[in-house]
């Protein structure tokens, strides 16, 4: 009044909880309050994470996507997804499939990656368009990790084969004694 600013009190808080004190100063503010943390959200979806997040920031951290391809693409990313999925969840392809595809997802694994819909088929493709770069991806692993005339020493596995109809068996010495069964090196 004229100029000069009056004071009212219309209630004292001081002497309430503090809990109570802060809603009322967020109010003031302009902000709102909600009884519960589920009156904020609604949950759509929950997945585990944590998992997902080591493996793939190791992936990265190794720098396999770029050893992979230099760019983005459906296929590095199924590898990629494969990768992480043998760490994660060793299983089959089929069972791989499952757990990249969006809608069968049980991690956040698939968002990770971008992936949408993803079925055995395309890891198989994915896998043919890995062995086509095999020998680029030796050249550079060697060029990162070796010195001209060092030695590499690597262990191989021989599995023997029951049937007829595989094309990467042969007769050979099998480990496990198995006479007259093709094998496998893997």
């Amino acid at each position: 009044m004229n100029g000069k600013s009056v004071k009212t009190t219309i209630a004292n808080i001081s002497k309430l909880p503090l809990p109570i004190i802060l809603v009322i100063k967020e109010l003031f503010k302009g902000g709102i309050v909600v009884k519960s943390i589920e009156d904020a959200f609604t949950l759509i979806s929950s997945k585990p994470h944590g998992h997902v997040a080591v493996v793939m920031h190791m992936i990265k951290k190794l720098g396999i996507p770029k050893l992979l391809a230099h760019r983005d693409s459906h296929n590095r990313r199924l590898v990629l997804g494969m990768t992480a999925a043998r760490v994660l969840h060793h299983s089959s392809k089929l069972a791989t499939s499952t757990l990249l595809d969006r809608c069968s997802a049980s991690s956040t694994l698939n968002e990770e990656l971008v992936l949408k819909r993803v079925d055995s088929d395309d890891l198989y493709q994915a896998m043919d368009w890995l062995i086509e770069r095999k020998t680029d991806m030796e050249s550079r692993l060697a060029k990162r990790h070796l010195t001209e005339g060092e030695m590499v020493l690597y262990d191989l596995i021989c599995s023997y084969v029951e049937g007829k109809q595989n094309e990467f068996a042969a007769f050979g010495y099998n480990i496990d004694r198995k006479r007259g069964k093709k094998q496998c090196i893997v």
